[in-house]
């Protein structure tokens, strides 16, 4: 057994969580995998995937039981995101976009507001998580997205970018700054925008370099009027919300950086022990396995700390945003490298479309950007060091 076999012993799940865990695995393994390569090429959104996950109720482990849910631990939730992602990063990064857009509504909404949504991603439902725009990156106190009171609505007028699910979803999860607050922190506010809102358009999809089958959308609003029942919390509010979800969506990422990562590792160890050369398996030489080393090392020592961060969120923490940028950073770079040395490792084979890799090495790049790119992360980490 390698040291990757004994973490996963150690993930310390449930018998309910561990058997939808293998369950999980075996849609990965059998379902999603064998679509993957086919929804890279063609770059058609995976609908038989999230059907497929569907089938399983998976988004019901992030919603609570009095909604319709079946609410499961952090830790089962990132473990599921990793297997899902390692079969097919697309597909991944769409399941866990639900519980980006969602969580904020379970720990934030009103009894009505989760009586009346939650149950929408609870029974197979996509939703958005509506944050970045053309100028307003890493700095989200730089969106210029309005939110105006007029009656007993919020009129909406704005421009998002690069937004996962954007012409999917059923429900977004909108920021956007309140008229009339100058303070650019406190304007902030947070609403929920319902598929089929008057207003609402896809500009644009974008052509990526990889998680091609991961539709990723500029959306306008054009005095979108959305009911003030659909406002999550107003002025003053909003940052509060928008630092609590990204501190939960970027050890999601971590964990999608992950599954990127495995995959890569396996495929490389799977090809180097079957190879020869000069008589030798590559396996064999002493360099390779140095290499090998050094990155099994590295995916421990991740895969450890996600353990570790999941369980502090299962046990209550709430201050974690320096665990969590240390997490998504360290992966996400594992990721490129991994999948980097991978190629290198197939030679020219692996710059073939006939080996998963190639797919693998562009599907990671995104993954030291999004979510804050690490540059940015490494900044907090750095500065949570200065003395107060």
């Amino acid at each position: 057994m390698n040291v990757i076999e004994r973490l996963d012993r150690q993930l310390g799940l449930n018998a309910e969580e561990a058997m939808l865990l293998e369950s999980v695995q075996a849609l990965a393994r059998d379902e999603i995998a064998p679509r993957a390569a086919h929804y890279d090429e063609s770059k058609s959104f995976p609908w038989a995937n999230i059907e497929a996950i569907n089938a399983l109720g998976l988004n019901a482990m992030f919603i609570p039981e009095a909604y319709g849910g079946a609410e499961m631990s952090y830790l089962a939730y990132l473990a599921c995101v990793r297997e899902i992602s390692a079969a097919c990063a697309s597909t991944g990064i769409i399941w866990a976009t639900n519980y980006h857009a969602i969580k904020p509504i379970v720990e934030f909404g009103n009894e009505e507001q989760k009586q009346r949504l939650l149950p929408v991603i609870a029974g197979g439902g996509l939703g958005a998580l509506v944050i970045t725009e053309p100028d307003a990156g890493s700095d989200a106190t730089g969106m210029r997205t309005t939110f105006r009171e007029d009656g007993e609505q919020i009129v909406v007028n704005g421009s998002k970018t690069f937004i996962t699910n954007g012409d999917v979803a059923d429900l977004y999860l909108v920021f956007g700054k309140w008229a009339g607050v100058s303070d650019a922190r406190q304007a902030i506010a947070c609403l929920v925008l319902e598929k089929g809102t008057p207003g609402l358009s896809v500009a644009r999809l974008e052509d990526k370099l990889g998680h091609r089958a991961s539709s990723t959308a500029t959306l306008n609003f054009d005095h979108c009027r959305v009911p003030r029942a659909n406002l999550l919390r107003g002025p003053g509010e909003g940052l509060k919300i928008l630092l609590a979800s990204l501190n939960k969506s970027r050890p999601s990422v971590g964990a999608h950086s992950l599954g990127i990562a495995r995959a890569a590792f396996s495929d490389a160890v799977a090809y180097i022990n079957g190879r020869k050369q000069s008589g030798k398996r590559i396996i064999e030489f002493q360099g390779i396995q140095f290499l090998l080393a050094d990155l099994a090392s590295e995916l421990a020592l991740c895969e450890a700390w996600m353990l570790n961060l999941a369980r502090q969120v299962d046990s209550g923490a709430h201050d974690i945003g320096v665990e969590a940028s240390i997490l998504k950073m360290r992966a996400s770079d594992l990721a490129m490298r991994m999948a980097t040395e991978a190629i290198q490792l197939h030679g020219g084979y692996g710059y073939c479309k006939e080996y998963r890799v190639e797919r693998l090495f562009r599907d990671a790049k995104i993954e030291q950007i999004w979510e804050g790119t690490n540059q940015i992360h490494r900044q907090i980490i750095g500065r949570s060091f200065i003395d107060r």
